[in-house]
């Protein structure tokens, strides 16, 4: 999407994957509107998002917070800000930002469109922030809570999962959230004694290798891939989807 097709036709693609239409469409789009699209305005009463980041991470923490209360009432506090570290921090909103494209619909300037802002983690993070304080402002907190639950809602079990140490699981889910795609587990070596053999195996994603695990037995060997695929997730770069074209 280039700057020019923010209209309503275009946003309303947006707001059925966030699943929810603005009152207030100009919320919308001071959500989307990156400072480097402003700064190449002449016009100083224009806003970028700054601001509506500002609020929207603390709308954010709190629906998180509100969210793991109520799921999971047995968690003690540690627990539950193990968890929530887990999902708000810049890799998984990001993640979500993709999911929803908006990275198409973002107002950059011309320098940061060709430094590639659309793909940014920081850009993406800070957008989706942008666009729940819009939502906020637009229709309340108790809105806001319901967008964050079904955004979140997969990456929690994710979470919840892996802060068990069930490490396949988290995996699991996050290859469902990030590829559409479960992992798949291929043994490649063993070797050793009979009486104390040791298991290598290796996870792929669409049959491309992303980590290695060994362990005495063939589950040990996988949840120690799982963890190792795990990390190696987290340390990659985000996938850009496809951009929308204008109809789409």
């Amino acid at each position: 999407m280039n700057q020019a097709n923010d209209n309503e036709t275009e946003l309303e693609a947006l707001e059925l994957a966030l699943g929810y239409r603005f009152q207030d469409k100009s919320l919308l789009r001071h959500a989307l509107t990156h400072s480097s699209f402003i700064n190449e305005l002449s016009d100083e009463t224009a806003q970028d998002n700054e601001r509506l980041e500002f609020l929207g991470d603390s709308v954010l923490d709190l629906g998180i917070a509100t969210i793991l209360m109520q799921q999971f009432p047995a968690y003690r506090e540690g627990k539950m800000s193990k968890l929530r570290s887990y999902l708000v921090n810049d890799r998984s909103l990001a993640e979500l930002a993709l999911q929803l494209n908006l990275g198409c619909y973002l107002r950059l300037g011309r320098g940061e469109e060709s430094s590639g802002g659309r793909e940014k983690c920081s850009v993406l993070a800070n957008a989706l922030e942008a666009l729940i304080a819009a939502v906020y402002l637009d229709a309340g907190f108790e809105r806001a809570l319901e967008i964050i639950g079904v955004l979140f809602g997969p990456l929690i079990e994710a979470g919840e999962n892996f802060i068990n140490g069930d490490s396949k699981s988290a995996l699991q889910e996050l290859c469902h959230i990030r590829f559409n795609a479960a992992p798949s587990y291929a043994l490649i070596d063993e070797y050793g004694p009979d009486h104390a053999k040791t298991y290598l195996v290796s996870i792929l994603i669409n049959g491309n290798p992303l980590a290695q695990g060994s362990g005495r037995s063939k589950k040990e060997a996988e949840r120690s891939a799982a963890a190792a695929a795990l990390e190696a997730l987290a340390a990659a770069k985000p996938t850009q989807p496809e951009p929308l074209e204008p109809g789409d």
